[in-house]
């Protein structure tokens, strides 16, 4: 099954636009990419594949992650996250752990945004939550990116205190993409709840990476912006 899979997935190579996205997910020497292949397919293609071969087994979903090709790993992936939605809870288990066996193969902000709050922010929601806390202490941009956006299904749940309790600890993260994950949760919270955003906004704007704030801010009036931006 494993091998039509991959047959399937170089009949529909677009060597053009392979070009186009390995530019945009910075894939250049020294940039936060670097090394990612691409074949150029679509995220619905990617979608469509995963569908048609959601019955791979783990060791073939092993096999996919551990490729160089960054659509393998989007469609492992997207085959994984179905897999935890229809799972009983020892077999969501299953998956929780080789999601975070997996997290250096987890290396594209693509691949983190469309998996670890589906992952790990459910099957976080009721426990323990140390474990992005660890994650958030990490010299791995991607494993730091994970721990924020698995709050994210915590923040749609409105339980906000982990979101704002790792938004402080990234505040001195060197990293633009962390600057906008961040930013963007924060945004997410105030959605939903726009004084607890600016509850936090007030202590920390003044120190917050420019670009976080721009993104926390990105919804409110333009006065507000420009009271949070000058000063």
């Amino acid at each position: 099954m494993l091998d039509k899979l991959v047959r399937d997935l170089n009949k529909l190579k677009n060597p053009q636009k392979a070009k186009l996205l390995a530019r945009f997910f910075k894939t250049g020497k020294g940039e936060y990419g670097e090394g990612d292949i691409f074949f150029g397919l679509t995220v619905p293609q990617q979608r469509s594949i995963a569908k048609r071969y959601s019955d791979l087994t783990v060791p073939d979903l092993q096999e996919l992650i551990d490729s160089p090709i960054h659509e393998y790993r989007l469609i492992s992936l997207l085959i994984i996250v179905e897999k935890y939605k229809k799972g009983n809870f020892k077999e969501k288990e299953k998956i929780v752990d080789f999601y975070l066996k997996n997290t250096s193969q987890i290396n594209n902000w693509d691949l983190v945004d469309l998996s670890a709050e589906k992952i790990l922010g459910d099957y976080l929601m009721d426990k323990d939550k140390s474990i992005i806390y660890k994650l958030t202490e990490s010299a791995n941009i991607w494993e730091r990116r994970i721990s924020i956006l698995t709050t994210f299904q915590f923040i749609k749940n409105k339980k906000y205190d982990d979101t704002l309790k790792i938004s402080e600890i990234l505040l001195k993260d060197k990293h633009d993409l962390i600057h906008k994950a961040v930013g963007w949760m924060l945004r997410e919270i105030g959605k939903r709840d726009q004084k607890i955003e600016e509850i936090f906004l007030q202590k920390y704007y003044k120190i917050m990476p420019r670009t976080m704030l721009r993104y926390a801010i990105e919804r409110f009036n333009e006065s507000k912006k420009k009271y949070y931006l000058n000063k």
